[in-house]
């Protein structure tokens, strides 16, 4: 008797599903992009949020390696980041116009530019809305590619080429519409480089959901980096000279 009970229950289950996809309307591409921005909170919060400040630790070595870790963003496109340990400080910054690096890790410590390849990830990660706001300002090409796997959970994938041929994946939760997953796909050095980007743990600063979990490495790395944000600050002042390379 149990039996035949849960054979009609999985059977009505079934009907249930079927009849509830049927009644899913496919979205365009206008209504991802628009969810995602009222999602994030909005147009006007977002037009608003002019400057982020990130502080928090960037997990290395599969979590082995602490740094203390910061990111400043600036409109329209500047971005610097820190990451110290044990009295040095690694350093990456892009003024919108050129990208330049103190490396002391590597033996480094004066600063030095950056090529055009390195300086691509960058450019992007300076972005405080992400590839998909103002893409038609930004002279992207997207488009809607459908459902796809995220860990276990079907995510909205959208392709995103750029104006300079490097391409993003964006993977939007279906219920909430926030980016919990980007794959890039870059030329580096005359090599094709795919990176895996996974974002969660939202919280709405100056009014903007921003994510404070980030993963990224190669795409089949096990060994990614992770940046937890312990605190964040929208619209701190910030002087211009940060992001510039350093005069002597």
């Amino acid at each position: 008797m149990y039996l035949r009970f849960g054979i009609i229950v999985a059977a009505a289950a079934l009907i249930a599903r079927a009849a509830f996809s049927q009644d899913q309307k496919t979205p365009t591409l206008d209504e991802l992009v628009t969810k995602n921005i009222q999602a994030k909170g909005g147009a006007d919060a977002l037009r608003s949020l002019q400057s982020l400040r990130l502080n928090g630790r960037l997990l290395v070595n599969q979590g082995q390696i602490q740094f203390a870790y910061r990111s400043t963003k600036k409109r329209p496109g500047e971005i610097r980041t820190e990451a110290t340990l044990q009295g040095m400080t690694a350093v990456q910054a892009y003024d919108g116009k050129e990208g330049w690096k103190i490396s002391p890790f590597q033996g480094r410590k004066d600063p030095e530019k950056m090529s055009a390849d390195d300086v691509k990830s960058l450019i992007e990660d300076s972005e405080i809305d992400g590839p998909l706001v103002d893409w038609k300002d930004k002279q992207s090409t997207v488009e809607y590619l459908g459902m796809e796997d995220v860990d276990g959970t079907l995510a909205h994938k959208i392709k995103v080429m750029r104006k300079n041929g490097d391409v993003n994946f964006v993977y939007l939760d279906p219920d909430h519409f926030l980016e919990v997953r980007v794959r890039t796909q870059r030329t580096e050095q005359g090599a094709q480089v795919e990176v895996e980007t996974d974002l969660g743990d939202y919280e709405k600063i100056g009014g903007v959901f921003i994510p404070f979990s980030i993963e990224a490495g190669r795409k089949g790395d096990p060994d990614k980096q992770k940046i937890i944000i312990d605190k964040a600050e929208a619209n701190v002042p910030v002087d211009d000279a940060v992001f510039r390379f350093p005069s002597k």
